[in-house]
């Protein structure tokens, strides 16, 4: 069985395949497009070329001289726009121009000066004197020019809309997965628990004296608070004012009693002053142990956890720090991607649901403020502070 961080890298690989594919199909039409651009952009040049010996016999001919086929080659032209001026740039006539209705001096005037600067005009000598065709591509080879381009843009649009319509798909999928799945762990727990609770307060009244009893009664809570978090994800949570200085410290209290003594937690405040905010105590306690708990892993056991909080004008940063091995800067997003795990054991899923939690639940924001290598990263919640206590 595959592990599910191989299946992430899988999938990462099939979308950058399916990118450079996609980018690939792009580049050989450009190339394909622009060289059949220039090869009809040399047929253009010697249609062109012919019109213009066709205007060039018209001016020497003589009342001898057969017109017909001439005209029919001056007048074939219907899509490739030419000025014929003479010696000093005067417009003698010009053909397919959408030309203004005023300044239309102006106008052949500054065309003259683009065609100009595109190529160099076809000349025409005569005996004393020499006339110019100046001419543009045609709306057709402008349009082939252009192809690529927008070929480019319809497939990078059809790119965009098929992520987001994949990424929203697979989203409704394993959020649906994740409910079903959550919902279900709390029904199959809740009947054991409250068994349970029912031995542990027999036990207690046949032996009041056994501190292990208490101890368990502990344990059993715990594992209801579980089950009631499992119960609460898809369901919109009840968030209620309480004091996040004393929700941080239970969480941590709770995480020390349960890790080696090689590993201290310390919660830093500001002041002696509470702060107040939103929360729904039992989800929002699941992240800073899930925090933590990824924290004592990638310490080996061994090290230092600091949760530090900074008040704000109207919201709250809460820094949990670690002493662990770091995280690389390209994975500062894709940790919190459902699946992704550097872990040989584990579903990937803490850190995706702990970014759900804040941010879906409770309306604020995680992610990582910055991480080094064998030094430690640091996490950073940011919650909104409530003002009307």
């Amino acid at each position: 069985m595959l592990n599910i961080n191989k299946l992430y890298e899988i999938s990462q690989r099939l979308k950058l395949i399916f990118i450079l594919v996609a980018i690939a199909i792009v580049l050989i039409s450009t190339l394909f497009t622009n060289r059949l651009a220039k090869s009809l952009a040399i047929e253009e040049r010697k249609k062109v070329e012919i019109w213009a010996e066709a205007v060039r016999q018209s001016n020497l001919a003589d009342e001898n001289t057969n017109l017909d086929l001439i005209i029919k080659i001056i007048e074939g032209n219907t899509t490739i726009p030419i000025i014929y001026t003479d010696a000093k740039n005067q417009v003698i006539f010009a053909r397919n121009f959408n030309e203004p209705k005023t300044n239309l001096d102006e106008f052949y005037k500054k065309e003259i000066a683009r065609l100009n600067a595109k190529r160099p005009p076809i000349e025409l000598k005569f005996d004393n004197t020499k006339q110019y065709l100046y001419y543009d591509d045609s709306l057709f080879l402008k349009q082939l020019y252009y192809f690529p381009y927008v070929q480019f843009g319809v497939i990078f649009i059809f790119l965009l809309v098929a992520y987001f319509a994949f990424s929203s798909t697979k989203n409704a999928e394993q959020n649906q997965v994740w409910v079903g799945l959550s919902k279900e762990t709390a029904h199959q727990l809740g009947t054991p628990i409250s068994s349970l609770l029912a031995w542990v307060d027999l036990l207690k009244m046949r032996h009041q004296e056994d501190e292990l009893i208490g101890e368990m009664e502990k344990d059993v809570n715990r594992l209801r608070i579980i089950a009631e978090r499992f119960s609460k994800i898809g369901s919109k949570p009840d968030l209620q004012i309480v004091s996040l200085n004393e929700t941080l410290l239970n969480a941590v209290h709770y995480m020390t009693n349960r890790s080696s003594q090689k590993v201290s937690i310390n919660c830093h405040f500001p002041n002696e002053e509470h702060l107040f905010i939103k929360l729904n105590v039992p989800l929002f306690e699941w992240v800073i142990e899930n925090l933590c708990k990824n924290a004592i892993d990638a310490m080996n056991g061994v090290g230092y956890i600091d949760l530090n909080i900074i008040p704000k004008t109207d919201e709250v940063f809460i820094d949990v720090k670690d002493t662990g091995k770091g995280i690389d800067k390209n994975k500062f997003k894709v940790i919190f991607t459902p699946g992704f795990t550097t872990k040989k054991r584990g579903w990937g899923l803490g850190l995706s649901l702990a970014k759900r939690i804040i941010e879906e639940y409770h309306g604020g924001k995680i992610f990582v403020k910055q991480s080094e290598l064998n030094i430690g990263t640091v996490f950073r919640i940011i919650l909104k502070v409530d003002t009307k206590q």
